[in-house]
């Protein structure tokens, strides 16, 4: 499956028009084959993989909502696998677009945005309570530190430093040498699999 770009963090299209960016229209239509196919055969992995491509597509163009949705589908897929990393991956992923679909929502309506930001809550600390069971504990780090942000955005400042403190304290009982510093949105453990 082919590696799309990480959605924005903040919800925008980066300037371009909702529905006039061919690019990510075409992006979305190969997803959505993608989907179909994967949805023929029913496995979980594959079913993971699509769903999150589709996630993605629509985030980049705006339909932050039906991207949380398919986020959703794509973790309760990922829970019939043996591995967490794609579960803890997902967790992360949905936090982020929550917090982005709180961010967009709060310009229109209150109530809209607290209830994103309320699920964007759930899943980093769903996240977070499983950080400890991935497979590379470099990456438990990172899962903390997005984390951490997806809690600060959320106006949990308290909750974002104690994950912070949490996250420095595994990096003080790594080896030195050990790279915890790369970018938190290209995990290396599950996105092989993404």
């Amino acid at each position: 499956m082919s590696q799309l770009a990480p959605m924005p963090q903040d919800g925008s299209t980066r300037g371009r028009p909702l529905l006039l960016d061919a690019q990510a229209r075409d992006q979305l239509c190969q997803a959505v084959r993608t989907l179909d196919a994967a949805e023929r055969h029913g496995h979980p992995l594959p079913m993971s993989q699509a769903l999150v491509q589709v996630a993605r597509c629509l985030a980049a163009l705006g339909a932050l909502e039906d991207a949380e949705a398919h986020l959703e589908q794509a973790l309760r897929w990922s829970r019939a696998l043996a591995t967490m990393d794609i579960a803890v991956e997902l967790m992360c992923e949905c936090a982020e677009t929550a917090c982005a679909t709180a961010d967009a929502a709060d310009a229109e309506e209150s109530r809209r945005g607290h209830a994103a930001r309320e699920r964007a809550r759930d899943h980093a600390f769903e996240a977070a309570s499983m950080a400890a069971q991935v497979s590379d504990p470099q990456w438990e780090v990172k899962v903390l530190l997005r984390v951490s942000d997806v809690l600060d955005r959320c106006g949990d400042h308290d909750d974002a430093v104690s994950m912070q403190t949490r996250a420095l304290l595994l990096m003080n009982l790594q080896p030195a040498g050990a790279d915890t510093h790369g970018d938190a949105l290209h995990c290396p453990s599950p996105q092989h699999l993404m």
